[in-house]
């Protein structure tokens, strides 16, 4: 696939009957998706699920994509959604405290010569424990990156919204975290995962496909 190709005119090919071409868009979003439902959810294999399904509900509504903007932005709202429905419908669904055998780490230590697989437990159960609005915009600006007008699109508030809930996000981080998190080492997505989602819904993509040609 040419790299240059738009996610427009990919659209218009798999419209036009490259269902297969879906898969670039699979791999292409799954490391935003994963970082936004955990983000709500906070639960690897629930997000996961959910992904899957803003995945066909994307699919099967690409017809109605208008581009009133970007597709980015557009299948990020129908991530949101699915989580945010997810969480309603598992009301009794609580944040975990972190566990006291963690208390002993030096959180003085800096995170770049670190790479620890229980500072980042740590970690990110801080950003997790954050309130769900702050949360959200944290992850969505700070982990994966997005800028404000995205952000501002995926979740329908204005801009003035996005900035005070990212300071209030990072204000509610303890210091000794906020100074030493750096972006990309939470929610790590990896190959393997994403091969796992990409088998999952291209082969519902086929099921869909089979039972409407049929």
């Amino acid at each position: 696939m040419n790299a240059s190709i738009s996610d427009d005119q990919l659209i218009q090919k798999i419209l036009n009957g490259e269902k297969h071409l879906f898969e670039v868009f699979v791999r292409k979003f799954n490391q935003q998706l994963y970082r936004i439902s955990m983000s709500i959810v906070n639960d690897e294999q629930e997000a996961e699920d959910i992904m899957q399904i803003a995945y066909l509900n994307a699919y099967q509504n690409l017809s109605g994509f208008n581009n009133q903007s970007s597709f980015s932005t557009w299948l990020t709202r129908i991530l949101i959604n699915e989580s945010i429905l997810h969480k309603k419908q598992k009301m009794n669904l609580k944040i975990k405290v972190i566990e006291s055998k963690y208390k002993h780490i030096d959180t003085k230590t800096p995170l770049g010569n670190l790479m620890n697989k229980e500072l980042k437990i740590i970690l990110e159960k801080a950003v997790a424990a954050l309130p769900e609005k702050y949360r959200i915009v944290f992850v969505m600006r700070e982990v994966h990156g997005m800028s404000t007008n995205e952000t501002m699109e995926a979740l329908d508030i204005g801009e003035s919204n996005v900035k005070i809930r990212l300071i209030r996000a990072k204000a509610m981080l303890r210091t000794e975290l906020s100074s030493y998190w750096q972006p990309g080492q939470l929610y790590e997505f990896n190959l393997v995962r994403c091969d796992v989602i990409v088998k999952h819904v291209m082969t519902q993509i086929n099921l869909i496909s089979s039972s409407v040609q049929g």
